[in-house]
């Protein structure tokens, strides 16, 4: 598991100025993550990037100068092991999208985008495993009442519960899950098969 306590180097390379400091300013707002962004607008600044900042992870536009060669590009900066996530800003063919190790879209909310680079940083996967099954039926419960979109009263009459009770069960959730939004508790959800996606309003 990646040392969390120093920051997570990223360079952000794209030649839009608004994409390249809006990727910039969201990855610097990203919760629970320390990330040094490094913005690159050009492959000579990604070059000097590569050689004298050694980031972590790359986050780059498939169509960058053009078209990146992303796997001739590893092999002439002799960096095999960096982590290259594509950034999607419209249609994009598949087959270019398979040699990276992820995406994201200019429509993904932070709370994903935090959740790709821990995954690929290696960033808590026993904890969440943990935490999962800490969760008791009743609570896992109230997660799906909530990812309906319920309120804290309609959940209450459904489960038959008071609302204070309501109340402790989702304070309890926040702290074993460190998840605070409804969206997060709706990946979480999917993710872990507690509801099925059409299932979510």
């Amino acid at each position: 598991m990646s040392n969390t306590t120093e920051p997570i180097r990223i360079a952000v390379a794209e030649a839009s100025a608004i994409l390249r400091s809006g990727v910039t300013s969201v990855l610097k707002r990203l919760s629970n993550l320390k990330v040094q962004p490094i913005e690159v607008h050009t492959l000579d600044a990604l070059k000097d990037c590569i050689q004298a900042h050694c980031p972590d992870i790359l986050i780059i536009n498939p169509n960058f100068c053009g078209y990146f060669d992303l796997a001739g590009f590893k092999e002439s900066e002799n960096c095999s092991a960096l982590k290259c996530i594509s950034l999607i800003t419209g249609i994009m063919d598949p087959s270019l999208l398979a040699q990276y190790d992820d995406t994201i879209s200019i429509f993904d909310d932070m709370e994903i985008i935090a959740t790709k680079i821990s995954v690929l940083q290696d960033i808590g996967p026993e904890k969440e495993s943990e935490e999962q099954e800490a969760l008791s039926s009743r609570e896992k419960e109230i997660v799906v009442c909530i990812v309906k979109g319920m309120t804290n009263k309609e959940i209450a009459e459904t489960l038959f519960l008071s609302i204070h009770t309501v109340i402790t069960h989702r304070r309890n959730i926040t702290r074993k899950l460190q998840i605070h939004s409804s969206a997060g508790l709706t990946i979480y959800a999917i993710v872990n098969k507690l509801i099925d996606i059409k299932e979510v309003k």
